[in-house]
C-alpha cells in the first residue's frame, strides 16, 4: 500500500484517471452541499491529501488515513487537515459532517471493516447528510493493480447499493464511471490474469502517467464522459459512484 500511495503521489495532478476521477465527482459533491452554510466535510481514507484541497471549494474539509506513509507525503506538499486514524473508528464527533467522502477506499476493506466503516460514516453524518463513494468495479476487471493495491473485492451496483442501505441510507445516485477506459482495460485485464506474474512491478503500469500524446487523448476522452455524467448514468465502466443520504 505505501508502494500505491507514493505512485498515487506523483500521478494525480496530471494522470487522465484522476483528471477524470476529479471531473465526475465533483459536481456530486455539489449537489450534496448546495444550499448549506458553510459545510463540513470529512474524506475518511484521505491517502496524501490531495482530493482535499479540492474539497475545500465546496466547504472546510478534514482528512484521516490509517497509512503513516501517505500523511507524510501530504504534509511534505503543505497540505493541512490531516491526521492518522481508521475508518472503522472515525474521530469526529456524531452528528457533526455534512457531507462524508471515501475514494478507491472500501475496495480495500475486509467484509466486517467496510460494515463498520459504513455504521461510523453514518454516525458521523448530521441527519440528511450525504455519502458519496467512489469504489472499483467488476470482478472482470481483476489485474495487477489489485494486488498493488490490495483489493479484498471489486463492486457491483447490486454490491454496493447493498452494503450501503443497510447502514441506514438511501442512494440518490449510483452509476458506474470511467466507462471510456472499459474497453481498452478488459483485455489488458485479462491479459494480465493470464500470463500471470508480472515482469515489472504489479499494477505500476496502471498508475503511472503515459507519454504526453496519449495522457492528452484519454484526458478528453475521460472529459467528455464527466460532461455526460452531468445528464446519465454509465450502464459499465471501471468504477461506481455512489452519493447516498442518511434517512435514520
Amino acid at each position: 500500500m505505501d508502494r500505491l500511495l507514493e505512485l498515487t503521489y506523483r500521478a494525480e495532478q496530471s494522470h487522465f484517471w484522476f483528471r477524470g476521477f476529479r471531473w465526475y465527482v465533483q459536481p456530486e459533491v455539489a449537489r450534496a452541499v448546495a444550499g448549506i452554510a458553510s459545510p463540513t466535510i470529512l474524506d475518511c481514507g484521505c491517502g496524501t491529501g490531495a482530493n482535499l484541497e479540492w474539497l475545500r471549494q465546496f466547504g472546510t474539509a478534514y482528512g484521516f488515513d490509517l497509512t503513516a506513509n501517505g500523511l507524510a507525503l501530504g504534509h511534505q506538499m503543505g497540505r493541512r487537515g490531516m491526521a492518522r486514524a481508521t475508518i472503522a473508528a472515525i474521530p469526529f464527533p456524531d452528528a457533526s459532517a455534512d457531507l462524508a467522502t471515501s475514494f478507491d477506499v472500501f475496495q480495500g476493506l475486509p467484509d466486517q471493516v467496510e460494515r463498520d466503516a459504513l455504521r461510523e460514516m453514518h454516525r458521523v453524518l448530521k441527519p440528511g447528510g450525504h455519502l458519496i463513494l467512489n469504489v472499483a468495479a467488476l470482478d472482470m476487471l481483476r489485474g495487477h493493480h489489485s494486488a498493488l493495491a490490495e483489493e479484498v473485492r471489486r463492486y457491483t451496483p447490486t454490491r454496493l447499493r447493498q452494503a450501503v442501505e443497510e447502514h441506514g441510507f438511501r442512494i440518490e445516485r449510483l452509476t458506474f464511471a470511467h466507462a471510456v477506459l472499459f474497453p481498452l482495460m478488459l483485455p489488458v485485464r485479462l491479459w494480465q490474469r493470464r500470463r500471470g506474474a508480472a515482469t515489472v512491478a504489479p499494477g505500476e503500469f496502471d498508475i503511472t502517467v503515459p507519454s504526453a500524446p496519449v495522457n492528452a487523448l484519454l484526458t478528453v476522452a475521460v472529459g467528455v464522459e464527466a460532461a455526460a455524467l452531468r445528464l446519465v448514468d454509465m450502464p459499465i465502466g471501471s468504477s461506481l459512484m455512489c452519493h447516498a443520504r442518511k434517512i435514520t
